[in-house]
């Protein structure tokens, strides 16, 4: 990390003693005055529910300083607690002193009461937050959102031919976005209207999977095409092994039906105990972009990474960016529209606070890693 250093000189007054005048003593070579860095806010959980992600989200920061940083700014850390109230008043504080952009904070409910406080002032918000609904002007969350896997996951196997789709997720936040965001997808590609079913979070989802098989799924003796060719799940773990063991005992035919859910399933294993999942597709990050910026954060800090701390470095190396870029005491130049290479892969800021990024897809195999069936690409202008 780059450290500046503040250089005083003392100038020697003229002394008179008794026995005559001592002339002043020579002066060394007057420097210029170091200009003021930019600062750059880091609101981070150090303390709190979270406090064990605040170290690793500190440390991907200043590696993309690092890398991609340069001697005009530097960070403020400042500790959030995991709470709104906390994140709200660090905020205020890293303003006060001088803060030109906001990196973090984690959660959704950190992202909406930072916003409020930066939004006064004119300095912009990269959250490390997943929910969609945070973005605004001047506010781009930056963790992976349901509508970027969907968006990937539906071009993707419509690439391959499929054109009927289906959801079953239940009925809250996520399985909300991941609806919205099939059916828009749906529509940008003028495929016909997907099977959207939301169900309630309480509901055993076996007995959801039974009772809905016969909407979702063809039959061994249905007509092609007839019926849905892809079904996105918004669960993980148990609870998804127990929706796909409930279709097939439903009898629902597991192929042809084809199934998908979200990144998260690359870091269960378990999830291939369930036969019909061999071969599901779910949306993840850039391979080799993604291994490289893990051996060079083990290289760095001796420890793989957190999940989350891709996100990290991406928000503090668009941060850099933006200052690097800026005039001199200006407003920084946030890089939006352009494409910004991140830790998981190419990313684009867009207006609005919308985020784009380059997605791989990728299919589960028993025994063996998920193995890359599309390459990462960043969309187009309407997403794809």
């Amino acid at each position: 990390m780059l450290l500046g250093a503040v250089v005083g000189l003392a100038a020697c007054a003229p002394q008179v003693s008794g026995t005559g005048y001592i002339p002043p003593q020579a002066a060394g070579p007057v420097l210029p005055p170091q200009p003021a860095r930019e600062k750059v806010a880091l609101l981070l959980p150090l303390s709190g529910a979270n406090a064990s992600l605040g170290q690793p989200l500190l440390n991907a920061a200043q590696l993309a300083l690092f890398e991609q940083g340069g001697p005009g700014f530097e960070f403020l850390p400042r500790d959030t607690g995991g709470t709104a109230s906390g994140a709200a008043a660090a905020a205020r504080s890293a303003i006060g002193e001088g803060a030109r952009i906001l990196v973090g904070p984690l959660t959704a409910q950190e992202t909406a009461a930072v916003a409020s406080a930066a939004r006064g002032a004119g300095v912009p918000v990269l959250p490390f937050t997943n929910d969609a609904n945070q973005a605004a002007p001047e506010v781009w969350p930056l963790g992976l959102t349901p509508e970027q896997q969907v968006r990937r996951v539906v071009a993707a196997a419509q690439g391959q031919g499929v054109q009927r789709f289906g959801l079953a997720a239940p009925d809250g936040a996520l399985g909300r976005q991941m609806a919205a965001a099939l059916r828009g997808a749906a529509r940008d590609l003028g495929l016909p209207a997907p099977v959207v079913e939301l169900y309630p979070a309480a509901a055993a989802p076996s007995i959801v999977a039974r009772e809905l098989a016969a909407r979702l799924a063809p039959t061994p003796d249905a007509a092609p095409g007839s019926g849905v060719e892809m079904l996105l799940l918004g669960e993980n773990g148990g609870r998804a092994r127990d929706f796909v063991g409930g279709l097939t005992g439903a009898g629902a035919a597991v192929p042809p039906l084809r199934l998908a859910g979200l990144a998260v399933w690359a870091y269960d294993d378990g999830l291939t105990q369930q036969p019909a999942l061999a071969g599901a597709w779910f949306p993840g990050p850039d391979p080799a972009a993604h291994s490289q910026f893990e051996s060079r954060y083990q290289a760095a800090f001796g420890e793989r990474p957190a999940r989350v701390a891709g996100v990290a470095y991406d928000a503090a190396a668009l941060a850099a960016r933006a200052m690097r870029e800026a005039a001199s005491g200006g407003m920084p130049r946030m890089p939006v529209g352009e494409v910004v290479l991140g830790a998981d892969g190419a990313l684009r800021l867009n207006p609005g606070g919308k985020v784009q990024r380059a997605l791989a897809v990728y299919a589960l195999s028993p025994g063996a890693p998920a193995a890359p069936v599309a390459p990462a690409e960043l969309p187009g202008e309407l997403g794809y």
